[in-house]
């Protein structure tokens, strides 16, 4: 195994599709035998390969962010164990993000050693979400978390599966630290079962084509992606292109906005990303560890080279990083880390506002941020509340030549939307609403993604754990387009037991027939309202993605009723175009 055999093209393409294969019967297997709706509805679960030192060699990518998590799994697994200690049949559990390299603690990974005729080949390794490992609130994570540990138990990697055989120990541990112990551990059995399967299936391949062909084989397709990378920077104009974004969220840091700048440096054939003018890490669950900041960058680049790139290391090989410790993007322990999705869409919109300046495929409007919490429900004859998590999604910006994407997870937060029919089948809960809010998607020239807002009645009690608020400063939008739309938490709207939920509330006690409304937040637009096309505009108006009174204060199109449509008033249009009066959301009521 420790040759260097010559490999031809076709046997690295028949390898490289192979191992695709692998990963996609390792993440079909976690999908089929997952628990908890996390894993079955939402997805949120990543499979991937890796070589003795932790490089990824394939990775189904569900979470872009995973493809940085992965090899920091690994490489604390072999801090922690030699490899002579890792056996056939082993299964490792970790989700420590400073003694691992989950993205935060609910995100457990499994690894299993591939042991080839007596040798360490690589690992087999998942990522999926537990619906609740401890902590302040039920889901584990908590807006109103100041350190990592209020966020739930911490496993750095210890052995989960001895040759096949589970160690009840640690099996007896993480039961006793879950609200929903039966999910986490059926979960947790399914990641082994995944794992497993790829441990067979890499057996497999090495018995059809040899150990160290298949490895060597391994090598180069990570090294032909980065070559492809290099290729494409090296079109790329040379200098330093600085870009920023900021997250504001009411009740972080006491509502102070928090910005991550970057200066993208591009010589020749490599690219460094220079994230140290960022602001310091915040004391709300809002950091991010280097290695996701390091997917994110990755991320960016497939984005804008090619979507069909293979997910596997070399698509950070071409590429530095630089990250100042301390800050938002490379806390110290014990920072916590539960919400850091929102601070990884904030990086990926600053590396898209840096190289935009030159590359036209990385122009775009600022995408949601998301307004995230969990419900839970108390219910009687249960020890256990019923921990009811979602992945909120939100809109994706417009691009210069595209609309946004409605009610659509954006950037590095992938996963699905949560269906009705499983919500109300497997808690006390009845969804009363489920739509597009109008207006929600910024004006532009190429209109911003609309957001959507659902409703919940509660059928008995419980609580919503509060992790972001409303939007001090929603989505921007791009070269003239308007912002998205602000998200909001309502509980009982349009009564006069109205309430407005801000981040700082924490936990909010529900009762029977009390109604949580979560609106999400709109996406920008791109480009100038004024120049949309006037058919395009009067279709989404009957479509109902904008108002009458939106398309005529912020696009200057008059519609009027007319046969059960609307239709376009072109004279009073074409005045009101020419006059060009006072734009932005405040015109929307003239």
């Amino acid at each position: 195994m420790n040759a260097e055999p010559t490999v031809d093209a076709i046997t690295v393409e028949v390898i490289g599709q192979s191992l695709a294969g692998i990963v996609q019967e390792m993440q079909n297997s976690l999908f089929c035998t997952g628990y908890s709706t996390i894993i079955r509805e939402s997805r949120d679960a990543s499979c991937a390969i890796l070589d003795p030192s932790g490089r990824v060699l394939s990775q189904f990518t569900v979470l872009p962010l995973h493809l940085g998590a992965f090899p920091a799994c690994v490489e604390a697994l072999l801090r922690f164990y030699g490899a002579e200690e890792l056996r056939d049949g082993d299964a490792y559990v970790v989700n420590h993000p400073y003694h691992g390299g989950s993205p935060h603690a609910p995100d457990m990974a499994v690894v299993s050693p591939i042991v080839v005729d007596g040798e360490l080949f690589g690992f087999s390794a998942s990522i999926a979400h537990k619906s609740d490992i401890g902590g302040l609130v039920p889901g584990s994570s908590s807006g109103q978390a100041r350190e990592i540990f209020h966020e739930g138990i911490m496993v750095p990697p210890v052995l989960f599966f001895r040759e096949g055989a589970i160690v009840r120990e640690v099996e007896t541990l993480l039961r006793a630290n879950s609200r929903t112990p039966e999910l986490v551990l059926g979960d947790l059995r399914g990641q082994v079962g995944a794992t497993a399967l790829g441990v067979a299936r890499i057996g497999e391949l090495c018995g059809r084509h040899g150990a160290a062909t298949v490895a060597a084989a391994g090598e180069r397709l990570y090294l032909q992606t980065e070559e492809r990378v290099r290729a494409a920077i090296a079109e790329w104009p040379d200098g330093e292109f600085d870009g920023s974004a900021t997250l504001h969220s009411e009740g972080l840091e006491g509502g102070r906005p928090v910005w991550v700048r970057v200066t993208v440096r591009i010589e020749g054939r490599h690219a460094t990303f220079d994230f140290s003018a960022s602001d310091d890490q915040v004391s709300g669950p809002y950091n991010i560890r280097p290695p996701l900041v390091r997917a994110v960058c990755s991320y960016a680049l497939k984005c804008l080279i090619d979507p069909e790139l293979p997910s596997n290391q070399g698509l950070s090989l071409a590429a530095g990083l630089v990250v100042r410790p301390g800050s938002v993007l490379s806390p110290e322990m014990p920072a916590p880390v539960n919400t850091y999705m929102p601070i990884a869409n904030v990086v990926a919109e600053a590396v898209f506002d840096a190289l935009g300046t030159v590359l036209p495929r990385a122009r775009i409007a600022e995408s949601s941020r998301g307004v995230s919490g969990t419900l839970s429900h108390i219910t009687p004859g249960r020890q256990y509340p019923l921990v009811q998590y979602e992945l909120p999604a939100g809109a994706v910006g417009a691009r210069a030549g595209k609309d946004g994407v409605s009610a659509s997870k954006s950037h590095v937060a992938n996963g699905t939307i949560t269906p009705v029919e499983i919500l109300e089948s497997e808690f006390p809960v009845e969804l009363v609403r489920f739509e597009l809010v109008p207006d929600s998607g910024g004006a532009g020239r190429f209109r911003g993604g609309l957001s959507y807002v659902r409703e919940y009645r509660m059928h008995g009690e419980g609580q919503f754990s509060v992790r972001g608020g409303h939007l001090r400063t929603p989505p921007r939008g791009k070269d003239g387009g308007e912002p998205g739309g602000s998200g909001a938490t309502v509980v009982n709207p349009g009564t006069p037991e109205e309430r407005r939920v801000k981040a700082g509330d924490g936990n909010v006690r529900l009762h029977a027939g009390d109604v949580l409304r979560r609106e999400m937040t709109g996406a920008g637009g791109y480009g100038d309202p004024f120049a949309r096309e006037v058919d395009r505009v009067l279709d989404d108006v009957r479509e109902g993605y904008v108002s009458p009174e939106a398309a005529r204060g912020l696009y200057g199109v008059v519609v009027r009723r007319k046969a059960h449509t609307w239709v376009v008033d072109e004279t009073a249009t074409a005045e009101l175009r020419a006059g060009r009066p006072g734009t932005g959301r405040s015109a929307i009521s003239t």
